[in-house]
């Protein structure tokens, strides 16, 4: 994979992208060799673009039209067809230009118009948070692909060059936008089936993420290369001959894993790259099915398997069109490799996805799916209706796992196969029956075993559910391991229905907890005046309504405490005159002045002046602790939080009492302080990434983060992050506490 520092390579040529002129040729080139499109109409859309760009620019300096070019380079790639050429040569004329959808569509008809204001609409709109701004954005994309998957694909081909030419952004917005690459645009990728388009944008990614990590895979890859690629050169050849043998048309390829898989297993087994053995993938295309399965017996003929790394997804195809056999065999040097066997339409629909499907007719109005295609987005309808009840932080993570989660293929007892997301429960297989088999649900037997509710299934398990209809509904204790999001809901949904005078009661007392937590007098935050305005903000009609979303889950307490704590200082009146107003603002001024001249790094010590301060690294105070001082020889004072153990427990001799001095923190701080909190939480796949998901959120500025299985299914993460207060430390800390599976967020020297 090349970046795109100087040029970009289009078929067989290399042209510069201060060269559009050059790039396009070379696109009309390619579409002239492998389409019957009409090329007049796509030059004549590239002319649009190129006036109406004109004059603009991207980071390198070169004319913006070059970034329209290449993203209708990469549709074609994908296969696409001629509207979409033509739309993603447009697409950002609208958001960027004069041109509105009337010109488009009056010129390249309304089917194109409303593809490129389909791409337009995915990131006009701002929000006031980032929760919202997210769960808005992720909606959209739904809907614009229930209504025409292309202008997802567009948008993925947009995507897809920006990351190329992300070396001319900032540090921040290159972190910022790989990570929205990661959690967004490469989960869809993987959900339409687009595994080429998944891994670019995942290995573009991680080069921004983690630059080391990259690095790192990058140079050992290269360093042993030469040994891979001869390793990889023997067994092609030992395959071919056996298969010619044998009497079967097979083509075989092979190549490295790319780099993310690398990196994900790395982390996942706490691997150095050198640890790895199976970084090499083969891949065997045949003419049939049945050549797949005879392809397979050969193969373990040849090679020893390795138990349970066999898996079967042409009987039972991915919910993304997959289909494929995988097993992992050891060859004759004892290194271990993954062969994958599949028909040339398999290998078509893994690496093109949805795109490979997707055909239209010239002049059809075929904006909707093709007849059969509607089971394969179900999940899109399925989504879309978890949305309408959820809260925004709950419907980004249940999204996430939906799209991005590896699947379990699990069967009902009549023999029906139910695909979960990994790490899927039988109460998520129940809810995905019917709500009514969840919420009568009163036990669940796997492979004929009695196992509890949060027994995690496995491939191919036989789960059958055990009802009553005297059961006294779902607990809330299974939001805490459903993986599902439509289960998470359903549970919710039943809790809203059925127990309202319950939610009612626990909602309030939540929040006023919350409130009590932050400080804020609860008959002022809870007064008409400023309770009234946040719930018409928060869409709630009625008080008894609020409470009750924040009883069964609907809207976080911390959402609702934060609004309310906001709104009531924001309404504290200022009933001095201005004489005194301006008097007290000099007399501010004049002490802050005394007490910069003494402060040090935001402290103050009692009857010292400029001395050396050191914060300690037991207990990391930030402003807003109650601290103390320790006066260290040679080492000036050494500054404690009042809960640090190391004080709590401080020998009480009057020797070493005395050391002890007053200090306490100036009325104006500049200066950021590094802190450190620890996570306790159930082990699971995908916890780090969500944590790191929600620090991004919060625009945490992350020092240092480490995670750790502890055993008994528990994991440890310690996060060392920068903050200016310690409202901006418990805010994050309490976002924290919200991330699936975690059981406690603590300050370390607490």
């Amino acid at each position: 994979m090349m970046d795109d520092d100087i040029a970009r390579t289009q078929g067989n040529r290399e042209i510069s992208p201060f060269d559009p002129d050059g790039m396009f040729d070379a696109l009309e080139e390619k579409l002239r060799q492998s389409h019957s499109f009409d090329l007049g109409r796509i030059r004549a859309a590239y002319e649009v673009a190129k006036t109406a760009h004109a004059g603009q620019k991207r980071k390198d300096g070169s004319p913006y039209v070059s970034h329209c070019v290449a993203a209708a380079d990469i549709a074609a790639d994908m296969g696409l067809d001629e509207d979409s050429i033509v739309a993603a040569l447009l697409h950002d004329v609208i958001e960027d230009t004069a041109l509105e959808h009337e010109d488009i569509a009056r010129q390249f008809g309304t089917e194109v118009a409303d593809i490129v204001e389909g791409v337009t609409k995915l990131t006009r709109v701002q929000y006031t948070s980032k929760e919202d701004e997210q769960m808005e954005n992720l909606r959209k994309m739904l809907m614009a692909m229930a209504k025409d998957i292309r202008v997802i694909l567009i948008k993925i081909a947009d995507r897809m060059h920006n990351m190329r030419t992300m070396a001319y952004q900032t540090p921040e917005k290159q972190r910022s936008k790989s990570l929205e690459t990661m959690e967004i645009y490469a989960p869809i990728a993987h959900r339409l089936g687009m595994q080429r388009s998944k891994w670019e944008l995942e290995d573009l990614s991680l080069q921004y993420l983690d630059p080391q990590g990259y690095q790192e895979i990058m140079d050992t890859l290269e360093r042993r290369m030469p040994e891979l690629e001869a390793f990889m050169d023997s067994m092609r050849e030992k395959i071919r001959v056996r298969l010619e043998k044998e009497g079967v048309n097979a083509s075989i390829f092979c190549r490295i894993k790319h780099v993310y898989s690398i990196y994900r297993k790395m982390y996942a087994q706490k691997l150095d790259i050198n640890g790895i053995f199976d970084l090499c993938a083969f891949r065997v295309i045949v003419d049939t099915i049945p050549d797949c399965y005879n392809v397979l017996g050969i193969i373990h003929d040849m090679f020893k398997p390795v138990p349970g790394r066999f898996k079967d997804y042409i009987s039972t195809p991915k919910p993304n069109m997959y289909q494929s056999v995988h097993t992992t065999v050891i060859g004759s040097e004892g290194i271990p490799f993954e062969v994958q066997i599949r028909t040339w339409e398999m290998h078509y629909t893994a690496e093109y996805g949805i795109a490979a499907h997707w055909k239209y007719k010239m002049g059809d109005s075929s904006s909707s799916l093709r007849s059969g295609d509607e089971d394969k987005f179900a999940w899109v309808r399925r989504l879309l209706e978890t949305q309408q009840e959820s809260d925004a932080t709950d419907f980004v993570h249940d999204l996430k796992i939906d799209m991005f989660a590896d699947e379990v293929f699990v069967f009902s007892p009549k023999g029906d196969v139910i695909n979960l997301p990994a790490g899927a429960t039988p109460v998520d297989f129940a809810y995905s029956i019917h709500s009514d088999i969840g919420n009568r649900m009163v036990g669940a037997k796997v492979n004929g075993r009695i196992v509890p509710y949060d027994h995690v299934l496995q491939n191919g398990d036989i789960v059958e559910i055990r009802t009553s209809k005297s059961a006294p509904g779902p607990s809330r204790d299974w939001l805490s391991f459903v993986k599902s999001g439509s289960a998470r809901t359903k549970i919710k949904q039943w809790y809203k229905k059925e127990r309202r005078e319950e939610n009612i009661v626990r909602g309030r007392s939540m929040l006023e907890d919350e409130l009590r937590h932050m400080g804020v007098a609860l008959d002022e935050a809870l007064s008409a005046d400023i309770l009234h305005p946040v719930m018409k903000k928060l869409s709630f009609n009625e008080e008894d309504d609020l409470y009750a979303a924040i009883g069964y889950g609907g809207i976080t307490v911390i959402r609702v405490a934060n609004r309310l704590r906001d709104d009531v200082r924001a309404s504290k009146p200022d009933h001095r005159s201005a004489i005194e107003k301006v008097n007290d603002a000099a007399e501010r001024r004049e002490q802050q002045a005394k007490r910069n001249a003494k402060a040090v790094h935001g402290i103050l010590v009692e009857g010292l002046d400029n001395c050396l301060i050191k914060f300690s690294r037991c207990c990391t105070p930030v402003p807003g602790d109650d601290i103390i001082g320790f006066i260290t020889r040679g080492q000036g004072v050494s500054i404690h939080r009042k809960d640090c153990q190391n004080y709590l427990r401080r020998d009480t001799s009057p020797e070493s009492e005395g050391r002890w001095i007053k200090v306490g923190w100036a009325d104006t701080i500049n200066d950021v302080y590094v802190t450190t909190f620890t996570i306790t939480a159930k082990d699971r796949n995908g916890l780090v990434m969500d944590i790191a998901t929600v620090l991004n959120s919060v625009n945490a500025k992350v020092r240092n983060l480490s995670s750790r299985s502890v055993g008994y299914g528990q994991a440890i993460t310690v996060v060392s992050v920068e903050v200016k207060n310690l409202s901006e430390l418990r805010y994050i800390m309490n976002r924290i506490s919200g991330v699936a599976g975690v059981t406690g967020v603590t300050r370390n020297g607490s």
